[in-house]
């Protein structure tokens, strides 16, 4: 506005000036009169010039405007986005919380059932081993592969090694193996 105001009065003063001239010398008023056309041509220039570099940064300003708009959308997008993850999350992770709860219920159940059964289990276990050492002569040792039988079988005169390895042999045939340690001697 304030440039707008200098020019007016630029204007005016051109006006004044050729009134002045005009009452005076015509020689002078024409150079005058040259310069303020010259002056006027080059407001008027200047003023198409600022007035398209107005329109220009009016479009910017409308082209930046949109595309923040249009991320400000994908952002609440993805903010939506995001909590229906976080939503499914929490639902899966409430179902596992769960799903372990049970698991632990039932592992403390069993493990109870574990204990009653090894104060009842363990007692007679013990007297059927100890009744299996008196008739076969065979101590066994227990820490060994699920395959193989180890042992020492306590004959009369000497003990005797056993390392089997059940994949090998037949049923049969370490059935046989075993049996051949028993004495048939009574």
């Amino acid at each position: 506005m304030a440039q707008g105001h200098k020019f007016q009065d630029l204007e005016e003063m051109g006006e004044a000036l050729l009134e002045y001239v005009n009452s005076t010398q015509t020689d002078k008023l024409a150079l005058m009169k040259a310069e303020h056309q010259a002056l006027f041509d080059q407001h008027v220039e200047t003023k198409k010039i600022v007035t398209q570099i107005l329109k220009e940064e009016a479009q910017i300003e409308e082209s930046v405007g949109q595309r923040l708009l249009d991320m400000e959308e994908e952002k609440q997008q993805r903010d939506r986005e995001l909590e229906g993850l976080e939503q499914q999350l929490r639902q899966f992770l409430k179902g596992e919380l769960e799903s372990l709860r049970n698991a632990e219920d039932q592992l403390e159940t069993l493990q109870s059932e574990v204990d009653e059964d090894t104060t009842e289990v363990i007692p007679s276990a013990v007297y059927v081993a100890q009744v299996y050492y008196l008739i076969t002569k065979i101590k066994w040792e227990y820490e060994t592969p699920p395959n193989i039988l180890k042992g020492v079988h306590y004959g009369t005169d000497l003990a005797t090694p056993i390392n089997i390895d059940t994949t090998a042999r037949s049923r049969s045939n370490v059935s046989d193996q075993l049996w051949g340690f028993v004495s048939t001697e009574w």
